[in-house]
């Protein structure tokens, strides 16, 4: 398969800087201080049918309202970007994220993306995700 996580390489560099798992600790720690920006929806979908699949699949490790759930490292969905959940929803699915046995949660996240048939899956789950609100 063609490496293709574009975004990925831009922040790569970064990564590269941080020597230890503390400092990579550290930059999340900080980051997750940060107050939450909230940008208008830049995708459409059905919220009903996005919903009935949040509801039957994701809740169960990302909380009934996004919220994430810090025991089994399901991160916060609420509040994110549709444009970035889309694209991880989509390199989850191609396989771009997900492949790296040490990446145990990324391994389990690929096959619930891939459970999603089309685009048209994917912006209607970001559709309803976009509605919880943090």
């Amino acid at each position: 398969m063609q490496f293709s996580d574009v975004e990925g390489m831009r922040m790569r560099p970064m990564s590269l800087s941080l020597a230890s798992d503390d400092d990579v600790q550290a930059v999340a720690r900080y980051v997750e201080s940060l107050p939450v920006v909230r940008h208008a929806a830049s995708l459409q979908g059905d919220v009903h049918a996005g919903e009935e699949r949040f509801r039957a699949v994701c809740s169960s490790c990302h909380g009934d309202n996004g919220q994430g759930i810090d025991d089994v490292k399901a991160p916060r969905l609420a509040s994110v970007d549709d444009w970035y959940l889309a694209t991880e929803l989509r390199k989850f699915k191609a396989g771009v994220r997900g492949n790296n046995p040490k990446d145990i949660e990324g391994r389990l996240m690929r096959p619930m993306a891939r459970g999603l048939a089309d685009e048209d899956a994917i912006r209607n789950l970001v559709a309803y995700i976009d509605t919880l609100k943090q």
